[in-house]
């Protein structure tokens, strides 16, 4: 038996964007891919709640003005090419 689209609960709905608010520098550690490592599958990609890792020549690439540093990329991947590194001021 289905369930009638009238009875589902509103969805929320985000009012901006991650893309729309850069994280500049502010955070704790960052991701730095080992390339010879990379498989190229994807899955930090698939994962990045922040949508900061964009690929280029079909390896992903992160962009620093929107990753917040959490980690995930890095926690998901399988082969364990992400390191998260401490960030340095700047």
């Amino acid at each position: 038996m289905g369930v009638s689209a009238k009875k589902l609960p509103r969805a929320p709905v985000a009012m901006e964007s991650s893309k729309d608010v850069k994280t500049g520098s502010w955070r704790s550690y960052k991701p730095i891919l080992d390339k010879e490592k990379c498989t190229k599958c994807l899955t930090c990609w698939k994962y990045c709640p922040d949508v900061a890792i964009d690929i280029v020549d079909e390896y992903p690439v992160v962009n620093y003005d929107f990753c917040k540093g959490c980690g995930i990329c890095s926690n998901e991947c399988p082969k364990k090419c992400i390191k998260m590194v401490r960030q340095e001021l700047e």
